[in-house]
């Protein structure tokens, strides 16, 4: 029975796992997105973001190194421990959590396995421009639905009428000859 066993096996024993593991949190780091089928990215994400969590909050240089030791334990990378303490860290100091994010890209050819992306939420340029242009365009509105706001703006654009061509250029000529 498997009764409490939460973290997925993968169809791998322990110790290849691990390394399959480690090697993808090495990756993700370095090159902050990967593309992986959704069990692993799932598993991935359970592996990498405790290791993330590690890199916040450290004050004095013997906590940054006991931490900095610790996650090269995990990840046998001594670069992907450099990238994740000093670029990586800049980053998630003011997030609470949640550092990855699984994007879904449907089904691979060869054996139908559902694949995505996982990447840093922080370095995904496209949804980060999205979001900054939303969030400035947005205006909420009280009182009236948006149906009501619409008919209302359509009904007072007629009633305002910009002088044409002509009258401007007639009422700049009266202004000359007086």
């Amino acid at each position: 029975m498997r009764h409490r066993k939460k973290f997925n096996h993968l169809g791998r024993k322990s110790a290849h796992r691990k390394a399959m593991l480690a090697n993808m949190a090495s990756s993700l780091i370095l090159h902050k997105r990967i593309k992986t089928t959704v069990a692993k990215a799932k598993a991935l994400r359970m592996y990498v973001e405790p290791l993330i969590t590690k890199t916040k909050g450290l004050s004095t240089v013997e906590e940054k190194t006991h931490a900095q030791r610790t996650v090269f334990s995990y990840l046998k990378d001594k670069y992907a421990v450099k990238e994740l303490f000093t670029e990586v860290a800049e980053k998630v100091a003011d997030r609470p959590g949640g550092y990855t994010r699984i994007l879904k890209l449907g089904n691979r050819l060869g054996d139908n396995a559902e694949m995505c992306y996982i990447e840093l939420v922080d370095y995904n340029e496209n949804m980060l421009e999205t979001k900054k242009a939303s969030a400035k365009g947005k205006r909420t509105r009280r009182g009236r639905s948006k149906s009501a706001a619409t008919t209302a703006a359509v009904t007072e654009a007629p009633a305002q009428e910009t002088p044409s061509a002509e009258q401007a250029s007639e009422s700049t000529d009266a202004e000359t000859k007086e």
